[in-house]
């Protein structure tokens, strides 16, 4: 009987992993490699069917992407939006987090889901609205914009993971820190800060990658004197559809975030490690 069960337990398994293999190929590496592919295509020898691979290869894409477009003012400015709106996100956040986090009132699971309505609205609707807003104010600067733009879109992911952040801290170091005279200060730097690095770790790296990636306020807001890279990459495949140099520039968007993703995981796992062995 324990034999066959266990027969049945590895076969379940490799089940498993073969689903969790293929799923992961199609959804993640297929893509990849096939953008990968197209940023490759040289000028001159076309990739169409009935090839099964570009003819020929070769990175004349990629140069003419990064000299003939405006891709590096897009990425300058991505690059300058992104930490900007993840300070001021984290900031805003703070106080709402710590209430839903440490507090107990009427109203809080309610509250809780108020803000988490960006979420649900699609994101063209909340562009259009908001541009809207920001004529009645007269803001007329497309960068200022969309910052203001882009902090509310990643508001709601600072306040869910610090407000976790929070609600994870023991009540009874924070106990111990008051009663050994601390003031608020020194027991959130001493009690809360250390307790709440991988939450903060992660809002900052989901507001960063949301701000980088973030289309619909960029467009709505800057378009066409203010660009970003998703504005660009929407001009290759929109109105001048061009999959090589979309494939050019989806390749840029995307690795900088892998790399980000890796450091930041890299960080959470140190900082996990020195927590459980008291040497945080």
């Amino acid at each position: 009987m324990n034999k066959i069960q266990s027969k049945n337990t590895r076969l379940i398994n490799r089940i498993v992993l073969i689903f969790f293999v293929v799923v992961n190929f199609v959804w993640l590496v297929l893509p990849f490699l096939m953008a990968g592919l197209w940023s490759l295509v040289d000028p001159q020898h076309p990739w169409s069917y009935p090839d099964i691979f570009p003819p020929v290869l070769s990175f004349e894409r990629w140069h003419y992407v990064w000299e003939n477009t405006a891709l590096k003012e897009a990425m300058l400015n991505s690059y300058t939006i992104a930490p900007i709106v993840s300070l001021i996100a984290i900031t805003l956040a703070l106080p709402t987090a710590y209430a839903f986090g440490r507090m107990e009132f009427r109203g809080k699971k309610i509250a809780e889901l108020i803000t988490l309505i960006p979420l649900v609205i699609p994101g063209m609707i909340i562009a259009l609205f908001f541009s809207a807003v920001l004529i009645q104010l007269n803001i007329n600067n497309p960068m200022i914009g969309i910052i203001i733009g882009h902090t509310v879109m990643t508001l709601p992911y600072a306040i869910r993971i610090l407000s976790s952040g929070f609600s994870s801290v023991p009540q009874d170091l924070i106990d111990a820190s008051r009663d050994l005279g601390a003031s608020k200060f020194t027991t959130f730097k001493d009690v809360y800060l250390p307790m709440l690095k991988p939450a903060f770790l992660a809002s900052i790296i989901f507001c960063l990658v949301k701000s980088i990636e973030e289309f619909s306020i960029s467009f709505v807001i800057g378009s066409p004197d203010f660009i970003t890279v998703p504005t660009i990459l929407y001009s290759f495949l929109g109105y001048s559809f061009i999959r090589p140099n979309a494939a050019v520039v989806s390749i840029i968007l995307l690795i900088p975030n892998v790399i980000l993703l890796l450091i930041i995981e890299r960080l959470l796992k140190g900082n996990y490690l020195s927590q459980s062995t008291g040497k945080a």
